[in-house]
């Protein structure tokens, strides 16, 4: 979201009808507040571009962005699916009540116990990753004498055009079964002979944040075409493609992301003809978004301490918050924007570093930013930070996690709290 479009009162910025300088003060900072009618009406754009299609569809939620027992409650709200990476993401929707038949379970090195875990709560499917997995759980399925539905997760050799660690759908990944080498179509003949895995379709992701539509076109074509040579070839109807996410948000004023209708109209209309083409029957279609549907929701409100100016250099503001609540900035070098949530009718006078208070010079959450002068109290918010700071977070330098809050038509909700110093020691152990 860009600042210009944020809601303010008495110079102060408005967070779903709720003051943010009151979060702040209530809950403390570093804290992070979603937006849950930005996370209903993000949904609903996704729901709204499928609704003349003509196809089946699910939304399925991306659990690594923004993984909490209230999130998934929201989903469920919303009567969405969700998919889920980890044990860990599993256990948490199924604590928070989701149904467990609208849960995917992704993943290119499930564990043994995970896999069980999945079996014994008949989770609505599996989307297995390679030949190791397909063994694995071909043994929970026999020795627990039950049946899943799962999908083949394929790398089509298509990627995106994004941050080479964002990208998953080329050739040389981790991810998935090669469709070029053939190792795709093996695995198609494996499952296919296990009575107990009821394959339903085929899965792909090519990469996040994208915002050209050049890569999921290409993908629907190729999706379609594996699906049509499998159906000649061993009469395999695929009742489900499942083209991934990866939708791109608006960090900055500089990013151009595509209406999540305009993406959906050219998956739709490139999947209906080509199947016309291919004489197959519709397939339902699966999309993953997960940073669409929380990014601009989030933001994270730093208190303002210490600065340093030098001469003929961008001053650095200094935050009680940083690499521990939001790792993107570092890692990726992701770029976002920040306003000062206590004086939103200020101009901006200066040019400044956001630097967070980690022993570590790469601290920076942003490196180039304009703000008016602030002081040491004032409250800093840093905007569209919904997806992957709070679900990345860590206890380096031992500071705790910060708290959670979702804001609503005027309320507000602490949903996680903050971690104490004792919470730092729970798990510790004594060794003398």
């Amino acid at each position: 979201m860009i600042s210009s479009e944020l809601e303010s009162s008495n110079g102060h910025l408005i967070l779903g009808g709720v003051d943010s300088v009151d979060l702040a003060h209530k809950y403390g900072t570093p804290l992070v507040v979603y937006d849950v009618g930005e996370i209903r009406k993000q949904i609903q754009d996704f729901r709204t571009g499928f609704e003349d299609s003509g196809f089946k569809y699910e939304i399925s939620y991306a659990s690594k962005a923004f993984a909490t027992v209230a999130m998934y409650q929201v989903l469920k709200q919303e009567h969405l699916h969700t998919d889920v990476v980890s044990g860990g993401e599993l256990f948490t929707a199924l604590k928070a009540g989701f149904p467990a038949e609208k849960i995917s379970f992704h993943g290119n090195n499930k564990s043994l116990d995970e896999l069980e875990m999945a079996v014994d709560n008949q989770i609505g499917v599996i989307i297995i990753d390679n030949f190791y997995e397909i063994k694995l759980l071909e043994r929970v399925l026999n020795e627990k004498k039950a049946s899943i539905n799962v999908m083949l997760r394929l790398t089509p050799g298509i990627s995106a055009h994004t941050h080479k660690y964002d990208q998953t759908g080329q050739v040389d990944s981790k991810f998935g079964f090669d469709v070029e080498s053939g190792q795709a179509e093996k695995a198609l003949q494996l499952v296919m002979k296990n009575e107990n895995m009821n394959l339903i379709g085929i899965h792909a992701h090519i990469g996040s944040q994208i915002f050209g539509i050049e890569g999921f076109t290409l993908l629907a074509h190729k999706m379609v075409e594996i699906v049509a040579d499998w159906h000649k070839k061993y009469n395999f109807t695929a009742r489900v493609i499942n083209l991934g996410g990866g939708f791109g948000i608006s960090y900055t004023a500089d990013d151009e992301p595509i209406a999540p209708s305009v993406f959906i109209k050219q998956i739709t209309d490139t999947i209906k003809a080509d199947s016309q083409n291919d004489d197959l029957p519709l397939p339902e279609i699966w999309i993953e978004p997960g940073r669409s549907i929380v990014g601009p929701a989030g933001y994270n409100l730093y208190t303002v301490g210490s600065h340093k100016d030098i001469p003929n250099l961008k001053s650095y503001i200094n935050v009680d918050g940083g690499m521990g609540d939001n790792i993107r900035p570092a890692l990726y070098q992701a770029k976002y924007e920040a306003v000062v949530a206590n004086n939103m009718d200020a101009k901006a006078t200066q040019e400044a570093h956001v630097s967070g208070k980690y022993c570590e010079s790469g601290d920076i959450l942003i490196d180039s930013v304009k703000l008016p002068e602030v002081e040491p109290g004032d409250v800093l918010a840093m905007l569209d930070t919904g997806a992957y700071g709070y679900s990345m977070a860590s206890n380096y330098n031992r500071n705790p996690r910060p708290a959670v809050v979702f804001v609503e038509n005027g309320q507000d909700k602490l949903v996680v709290k903050r971690e104490s110093y004792e919470d730092l020691t729970r798990l510790d152990l004594n060794y003398l």
